[in-house]
């Protein structure tokens, strides 16, 4: 089976974007301790604890879901092929 590279990218990035902004409003809901989103302030540049820097945030997310989930899918693809490949030549 292979994973179409577009569909899998794109769904890995609205799920990220998606994640981020409900993991701040569980940070803004539940006040978590200040130093939570300290990583995440490193990783996307102008994310915050705001409603501004939560969407600089997710369109960071998006980015990095979309790149990561083009990388997995090729890479699967890749190896899985070559599995099958080897498979048919053995048996």
């Amino acid at each position: 089976m292979k994973l179409d590279i577009k569909s899998f990218s794109l769904t890995c990035g609205i799920v990220a974007a998606i994640g981020l902004l409900v993991l701040n409003g569980w940070i803004r809901a539940f006040d978590s301790p200040a130093g939570a989103p300290l990583f995440l302030t490193h990783v996307y540049r102008g994310y915050s604890l705001t409603v501004v820097g939560s969407l600089i945030g997710a369109v960071w997310a998006f980015i990095d879901g979309v790149i990561s989930g083009a990388v997995f899918a090729w890479l699967y693809d890749a190896i899985n092929g070559r599995l099958f490949a080897a498979h048919r030549v053995i048996g």
